[in-house]
């Protein structure tokens, strides 16, 4: 509840004047030490009577019927021109009332805002039961640099490194567990996309993951016969997103925000390949000790179940 800055009382304040009345205390008395005017302490403890504690909160000014209520007939033509697309003003001039009256009836109707003709797809979360029923697979490219950039310096002529080119960070990780892989390769072709399954497939394997399906999005080199053999020699259920809707394969999109923001972009590294080195660091931590919260914030490595000798082996 809002509290006017110069309200004279609260209830709570209400409660404490109308207790003093009905110790004995006079309403002028009680009045006096609260503020008020003798008249507002009588109306008080007569809501208090009436109502018991309840009555001393706020009420709402709204009256509780209309004089003249906008008729049913023009609220019904006033949703029927906004399910058209029609604006505020557009619905006015055609119905005859003022902007101010669509207005109100609009948000009664909950259709004041244009994205309410049209709500939002619901969200529909998935996640595999098992460790290695599916793996994600994308891309992020990156610039390199040979010192400082300007997201550091601030300054777009310091921060640039001409002629650095690009590097490719193909990511992995996997639906149930979020175990996480990455490597940094030259390029997004497709020799790189195969060469990095196949180092995806053999990380997950050396802990006890048996990968069964990927998921990757609409990429040229996702769709070459090189990936496509791939995923045939590895025995692999290849699974494309729909086209443009990047949120099918959201857990790898979602990885990439995080790296982004705790590896890539975290510190000011003087060069790229000082970045490239930290990355090995960082999955390390994220797959090992940093919490999840999509996981009761445990890590990613506690939904494989390891026994501790396996544990300790894997972890040195």
């Amino acid at each position: 509840m809002n509290i006017h800055k110069n309200a004279r009382l609260t209830p709570h304040g209400r409660e404490v004047m109308v207790s003093r009345i009905e110790s004995g205390q006079t309403p002028e008395a009680a009045a006096r030490a609260a503020g008020v005017c003798p008249r507002t302490a009588r109306k008080w403890v007569a809501r208090f009577k009436a109502e018991g504690v309840e009555g001393l909160k706020d009420r709402s000014s709204r009256p509780h019927r209309l004089y003249r209520p906008t008729p049913a007939a023009i609220v019904e033509r006033v949703e029927s021109l906004r399910r058209q697309r029609f604006t505020g003003k557009q619905i006015a001039a055609d119905v005859g009332v003022s902007p101010a009256t669509v207005s109100r009836i609009l948000k009664r109707l909950g259709l004041n805002r244009i994205q309410a003709l049209e709500p939002a797809e619901p969200v529909r979360r998935y996640q595999r039961e098992h460790p290695g029923e599916l793996i994600h697979i994308d891309i992020k490219k990156l610039g390199r640099f040979e010192r400082v950039g300007h997201r550091i310096t601030g300054s777009p002529q310091q921060g640039k490194s001409r002629g650095a080119g690009w590097e490719f960070v193909h990511v992995c990780i996997d639906d149930a567990s979020r175990l996480a892989f990455s490597r940094i390769l030259p390029d997004e072709k497709k020799e790189s996309a195969v060469a990095f399954l196949h180092a995806a497939v053999a990380y997950y394997r050396s802990l006890g993951v048996t990968v069964a399906r990927v998921m990757t999005d609409n990429g040229s080199c996702y769709r070459s016969k090189a990936f496509r053999k791939a995923c045939r020699d590895l025995g692999l259920k290849h699974i494309r997103t729909k086209p443009y809707t990047p949120k099918t394969n959201g857990k790898a999109e979602r990885f990439i925000q995080t790296a982004l923001r705790e590896w890539a972009y975290a510190q000011a590294y003087p060069t790229s390949d000082h970045r490239a080195d930290e990355l090995p660091v960082w999955l390390h931590r994220y797959n090992w000790h940093r919490p999840h919260g999509s996981l009761k914030s445990k890590p990613p490595i506690s939904r494989l179940a390891l026994a501790e000798g396996n544990l300790l082996r894997l972890h040195t």
